[in-house]
C-alpha cells in the first residue's frame, strides 16, 4: 500500500487516486447518450446499421453506426475525448498525459477520415453537444442519396 495515497495502485495503472481509477473505467466508450438518441432518431426513419461496427476489414477502428451498402460511417465524437474546439478544457490532474492522450485521438481520428475516405467510405463526424435531430437529419439524408446513386 502506497503511504502517501493510502491504496495500491495497479501495475501500469494511469490513475493518480483510486477515485480517479473508478471515474475513468465508468466513462462509456459506446451507447453514449447522445449516441443513443441519435440512434432512435434514425430507426424511427426507417433506417437500419450496425453499431460500433469495423467499416474495412483490417482497419482497427470502430464507427458508432455504420450504413455499409452506403458506405457511410458515423461517428458521435465525445468533446473531452476529442479535443472540441468548443468544449475541451484541458485536465488540471496529470495534464501532460491527459493532453498527449487527446493529441492522439485526434490524430487517429483525421488518420481514420483518411482511410475510410481513400476507400470510398464517406464519413460523418459529430460532437457530442449537437442537436440530435440535426445529426439524424444529415445522416438520413447522406445514406438515403447514396443508397440512391449506388444503386
Amino acid at each position: 500500500m502506497n503511504a502517501e495515497t493510502g491504496w495500491d495502485r495497479p501495475e501500469g495503472s494511469w490513475a493518480s487516486s483510486a477515485a480517479r481509477r473508478r471515474n475513468m473505467q465508468a466513462i462509456r466508450s459506446r451507447d453514449t447518450q447522445p449516441e443513443r438518441l441519435i440512434r432512435r432518431l434514425i430507426h424511427a426513419n426507417g433506417l437500419r446499421y450496425r453499431v460500433a461496427a469495423t467499416p474495412l476489414p483490417g482497419l482497427r477502428r470502430t464507427a458508432d453506426m455504420v450504413f455499409r451498402p452506403a458506405k457511410v460511417a458515423v461517428f458521435i465524437d465525445g468533446c473531452y475525448w476529442h479535443g472540441c474546439p468548443e468544449h475541451y478544457v484541458p485536465p488540471k490532474t496529470n495534464s501532460g498525459y491527459w493532453s498527449d492522450k487527446v493529441a492522439r485521438n485526434i490524430a487517429r481520428d483525421v488518420d481514420t477520415n483518411h482511410q475510410l475516405t481513400e476507400s470510398g467510405w464517406t464519413v460523418l463526424r459529430f460532437w457530442e453537444h449537437e442537436s440530435p435531430d440535426d445529426c439524424a437529419l444529415t445522416i438520413t439524408d447522406t445514406v438515403n442519396r447514396l443508397r440512391s446513386h449506388r444503386s
